[in-house]
């Protein structure tokens, strides 16, 4: 007997998205994770997006933010995090 795998949703995407961009996913899984990015406007958005930050984070310097800067950060994430993002 096969087993049918449920599709990917979006929630699966953010969740997996590290994974994906780091070519982790199993054949399977990731052939669902794209076939959900060829119907997903949104989630082919987020991807772009991600791949951004992480080009646009490995050029910047190693040094760590102003605590001010911090704070604010993390707070933000928190606030984020209490909201359901």
């Amino acid at each position: 007997m096969v087993e049918v795998q449920k599709p990917v949703s979006c929630r699966r995407v953010t969740e997996l998205v590290t994974d994906y961009l780091e070519r982790r996913l199993p054949f399977w899984e990731r052939l669902r994770f794209q076939y959900h990015l060829f119907r997903c406007v949104a989630c082919r958005r987020y991807i772009r997006e991600v791949r951004q930050i992480v080009k646009t984070t490995g050029e910047l310097p190693a040094e760590p933010p102003p605590p001010e800067i911090e704070k604010e950060l993390l707070e933000r994430f928190r606030n984020w995090k209490r909201t359901g993002g």
